[in-house]
C-alpha cells in the first residue's frame, strides 16, 4: 500500500492517532477519565498502526500523547516500533473528554434510563455537557496518583466537547503549530473525542458535522498544511479538508462500524 504523502518537502504534516481499543471501549463503557488500559486487541491495533505510519516514511520533530494509559501505551507501542520517533511528550489538554455523571456507566445502562434523544445529546453534541459528577465520584477520582499530580482543571466536573476544543486548540498552538509552521512533522496520540474536537478545529466543521464525526481506534490520519497559504483563524488550513487515512478502505470500514455502534 502506498502511503498518501505528497511529495512537497515545505508542507507540515501532521498524524493523529487514536488509541487502540481499550477495555472499557470493549465493555461499551462511558470511559471519559477513568484511566483504563488497552484490550489486547488494543495492543494490535496499536502496532499495526505504527506500520502504517512507519511506511510513510515521515521522521517526525515532535510526538505528543495523553496523561491517560490507554494513550501512552499505545504511544509507546509506536515509539518501540518506530525507531526514528523522537521522545513522546504527555499533555493532559489531550486527555478523553470528562463524561461526568456518566463516567464509568455502560453506554446501554444510559440509553435505557434517560431515552436516546438525550442520551445522544450528552454522548454525541458540541454544545450539551452531561450533568456533572457528584462529590464522592469527584474527590475518588482527584484523589488517584494521576490526578494528584496534574492541574485541577484537567478534572472538572464534566465536559461539553466544545469545552475539549478549547483545550485543544491551546495545545495546537503551543506545541504543534510552530513545528508544522516550520515544515515540520508530529504525531499525536489521543482519544475519540479530543481527536474529534481537534477535527473539528483544524477543519472549521459545522456543530453537525462534528456531531456526525467518529474516529476508528488504531487508525492513522494525516493532515498536510502549507505554511504559505493564508490562515483561517489564525490557524493552518489542511490540504484536504478531513486529512488522509493512511489506510482508507480499512479506516472506512472501521468508521462504518463505529457508526453503527453509535460514534465515538
Amino acid at each position: 500500500m502506498n502511503a498518501p504523502v505528497t511529495p512537497d518537502l515545505h508542507l507540515g504534516r501532521v498524524v493523529l492517532v487514536r488509541h487502540g481499543e481499550s477495555v472499557a471501549n470493549a465493555a461499551g463503557m462511558f470511559t471519559g477519565v477513568l484511566d483504563v488500559p488497552l484490550s489486547e486487541r488494543g495492543v494490535e491495533e496499536a502496532r499495526r498502526a505504527a506500520r502504517l505510519v512507519g511506511a510513510t516514511g515521515l521522521r517526525f520533530d515532535v510526538a505528543i500523547t495523553s496523561e491517560l494509559e490507554r494513550a501512552w501505551h499505545t504511544a509507546d507501542v509506536l515509539a518501540r516500533e518506530l525507531s526514528a520517533l523522537p521522545t513522546f511528550v504527555r499533555d493532559w489538554r489531550l486527555d478523553e473528554r470528562c463524561y461526568g455523571a456518566l463516567t464509568g456507566r455502560t453506554k446501554t445502562e444510559v440509553c435505557d434510563e434517560v431515552g436516546e434523544g438525550q442520551f445522544l445529546a450528552w454522548r454525541r453534541s458540541v454544545r450539551v455537557p452531561p450533568p456533572p459528577m457528584d462529590d464522592a465520584l469527584h474527590a475518588e477520582l482527584a484523589a488517584t496518583p494521576l490526578f494528584q499530580r496534574l492541574p485541577a482543571a484537567a478534572l472538572p466536573r464534566t465536559e461539553s466537547l466544545a469545552d475539549v476544543m478549547v483545550r485543544v486548540t491551546q495545545l495546537w498552538r503551543e506545541r504543534v503549530e510552530p513545528v508544522v509552521r516550520g515544515g515540520g512533522a508530529a504525531i499525536v496520540v489521543g482519544h475519540g473525542n479530543s481527536l474529534r474536537a481537534l477535527c473539528g478545529v483544524l477543519d472549521a466543521l459545522s456543530d453537525v458535522e462534528v456531531q456526525a464525526l467518529g474516529l476508528p481506534t488504531g487508525h492513522p490520519l494525516l493532515y498536510e498544511l502549507d505554511p504559505t497559504a493564508p490562515p483561517r483563524d489564525g490557524l493552518l488550513v489542511p490540504l484536504v479538508r478531513g486529512g488522509v487515512y493512511l489506510d482508507g478502505p480499512g479506516a472506512q470500514a472501521a468508521a462504518e462500524r463505529l457508526a453503527r455502534e453509535g460514534g465515538t
